[in-house]
């Protein structure tokens, strides 16, 4: 069911642009925008999305795929528009750690060309920042006002830090030039249309508990992550779309689980015999991670409805029936605990 007022404010939105479309977070914005009645133009250049994840929307009236590097700009694109939604970016760690200069290339020069988009159609821009803002937190919950803690030069700064440049970005658009904006600050996401070899936390466990090999752990496995299913996440970015806040806003799940809590759940779920191995926690990775989603529940009348197991089953379901789509690029993948 849609968030209460978003009915009525879909009609504003014409007309939608998603840059980063073919993604898995971004093709199910895309889907949704749809259904609200949105006509949709997703941009992505397919690096780590997949035609395959928009491949039923193909054909359908109100949709269009451009091929295209937000980072290159999107001066060719035909207005009007009434959205910006800047998702175009490497989101895991494997990901961003095998394209660091594309990763901040897509956070700088990606988040400047959406916001031009954005500003010379009048549109309301919104940008898919994310909880790696914060770091390794020392603050816990995160709430929006707290700065974080962040290494600058570390391993996973190209993605870290072209979030934090982004946001500052996208503030410095709204405060000099009047643009509509608004900020949401992702924590992590799971659910259909992960990559078998995404290299996050849900996807790799599941995966791996699918074809019966050892799960891997990094670290003790008492780190914790706030997983948030899909559906939910999307519910909360279109909410925030349909508001008048600027963020940033946190969008996530506040229930806090252990990783190694996750993986007990999804052997349960899949009814797998793999054994557990551990491996040494990668540089900078987070010890703790939990929104605190008060401003979030207040300003969009917005929390998760999906529990935990329910997730972990739909996510089951989906990686035992689906092939996994293949992205544009042959990376060499890890898997992460992120």
């Amino acid at each position: 069911m849609p968030i209460a007022g978003m009915i009525e404010r879909s009609s504003w939105f014409r007309r939608v642009v998603v840059t980063g479309g073919a993604g898995f977070l971004g093709s199910h914005l895309c889907e949704a925008l749809l259904e609200r009645g949105s006509h949709v133009v997703c941009v992505d250049n397919l690096s780590t999305g997949s035609i395959d994840n928009i491949s039923r929307l193909e054909g359908l009236e109100g949709f269009a795929f451009v091929a295209a590097d937000v980072s290159q700009g999107m001066d060719d694109l035909d207005g009007p528009f009434d959205a910006v939604l800047h998702f175009a970016s490497p989101a895991s760690p494997a990901d961003y750690l095998a394209h660091p200069l594309e990763t901040l290339a897509a956070g700088s020069e990606g988040t400047r060309h959406a916001l031009a988009l954005a500003h010379r159609h009048r549109a309301r821009f919104l940008l898919a920042s994310t909880s790696e803002v914060y770091g390794d937190p020392v603050v816990h919950p995160q709430v929006e006002s707290y700065w974080g803690n962040v290494n600058p030069v570390g391993p996973r700064s190209v993605y870290d830090e072209a979030k934090r440049f982004a946001e500052a970005l996208t503030i410095a658009w709204h405060r000099r030039r009047g643009t509509d904006v608004a900020i949401a600050r992702i924590f992590n996401t799971y659910g259909p249309r992960m990559r078998r070899e995404d290299g996050r936390l849900v996807s790799n466990l599941l995966v791996q508990a699918i074809e019966g090999r050892p799960l891997t752990i990094y670290g003790d496995g008492t780190q914790t992550r706030s997983l948030c299913f899909v559906s939910d996440m999307v519910e909360g970015i279109l909410a925030l779309l349909g508001s008048r806040v600027l963020g940033p806003i946190n969008l996530g799940n506040p229930v806090e689980c252990p990783v190694i809590d996750v993986a007990r759940l999804v052997l349960e779920v899949t009814g797998s015999s793999s054994s557990v191995t551990y491996q040494e926690l990668p540089v900078d990775d987070p010890t703790r991670r939990c929104p605190d989603i008060s401003r979030a529940r207040r300003e969009l009348s917005w929390e998760p409805r999906v529990p935990l197991r329910e997730g972990i089953e739909r996510a089951a379901e989906w990686f035992r029936t689906s092939s996994s789509p293949q992205s544009g690029s042959a990376l060499s993948r890890g898997a992460r605990a992120s």
